[in-house]
């Protein structure tokens, strides 16, 4: 009996804090980001990210500091609010593991493109009902006619997502997307959306208790993630894009190697099969809550989805940790 049990416990998967803090990990942080205070602060960050995520707890910890590490080094933040870059857990059904993916956020393209020196200004907004006025007939551009009323914009609902950008030298190009367009990008393009899921969230109908399953930033954060596409789209087709910006780009929506490798996972359109993986074991609509209670505490759940570790969580995280044998 004491025999199995050893056996057990040497085939348990090491806590992501053990790992971060081994000698191995420590050597490659040291090595990559040199100043001591900025690996500390690292290692701390995305070990606390790691911690309030429980489904990050079950990938590949390779792959969650692989990603980390780019997110740092292109001074970018993971912390949600931010909406910098994002570490999306994602699973590998050829090598059975569960893997991070890095994802960069709207924030991160705008903060990446200023830097870059060459535009004077760049943004993605929300675009509501009533200001939508179709398209010119000659250029085929949209035309926005806004709503100067800031409350009354604020309570009409959103129709689509505007992204656009003024260089220095004064060229200027914007792109639209419709709210339904934008629907269907999200549930064709992303392993982690399902249209379906998604609009159930939204109803209410997903128990308060499983709202972690749903961490993807495509559900708890739909609108910066839609205004991420329109930047995206932009830059990448008539943008100016700096070598940083180029790393970032042909790294976003993939999963960083050891050896700088990156395996894409979420640029190809979603087949019938991955869309049954990603709906299947989902729970029910609750029987007993009325919809408009479940929505509210939905949303109050979502918007508390990046909460302060409990201090026995804290203590987990900074405390004493085995050194890599």
């Amino acid at each position: 009996m004491s025999v199995n049990n050893s056996l057990t416990k040497s085939q348990e998967k090491p806590k992501f804090s053990a790992v971060i803090s081994s000698d191995g990990y420590q050597r490659m942080i040291n090595n990559t980001l040199r100043d001591p205070k900025r690996a500390n602060r690292f290692v701390a960050a995305i070990t606390s990210a790691v911690v309030t995520n429980p489904t990050l707890q079950e990938c590949d910890p390779a792959t969650i500091i692989s990603a980390a590490l780019l997110g740092e080094s292109l001074e970018l933040s993971p912390s949600p609010q931010l909406a910098q870059y994002y570490l999306i857990p994602y699973n590998d059904k050829n090598k059975g593991t569960k893997n991070a993916q890095f994802q960069l956020g709207v924030n991160g393209y705008k903060q990446l493109a200023m830097r870059s020196g060459q535009y004077s200004d760049i943004d993605a907004i929300e675009v509501r009902q009533g200001e939508f006025e179709g398209r010119d007939k000659e250029t085929g551009k949209p035309v926005f006619e806004f709503i100067e009323d800031e409350e009354l914009r604020e309570n009409a609902p959103i129709i689509g997502y505007l992204g656009y950008f003024e260089l220095l030298n004064g060229f200027k190009k914007r792109v639209y997307f419709s709210l339904e367009k934008m629907l269907n990008h999200a549930d064709k393009y992303s392993q982690a959306f399902s249209r379906k899921k998604y609009e159930e969230l939204l109803d209410g109908k997903i128990p308060k208790s499983d709202l972690w399953k749903y961490s993807s930033p495509w559900y708890s954060g739909f609108d910066g993630m839609a205004q991420k596409t329109v930047i995206k789209q932009l830059i990448s087709k008539w943008g100016i894009m700096s070598i940083e910006m180029q790393d970032a780009y042909t790294k976003d929506m993939g999963v960083i190697q050891q050896d700088g490798a990156v395996e894409y996972v979420d640029n190809e359109p979603m087949t019938e099969e991955k869309t049954k993986a990603v709906i299947e074991d989902q729970p029910q609509e609750p029987k007993s809550k009325g919809k408009s209670k479940a929505k509210a505490e939905t949303k109050e759940v979502l918007e508390k989805a990046t909460y302060e570790p409990t201090e026995a969580e804290v203590d987990e995280v900074f405390g004493e940790f085995p050194n890599e044998a």
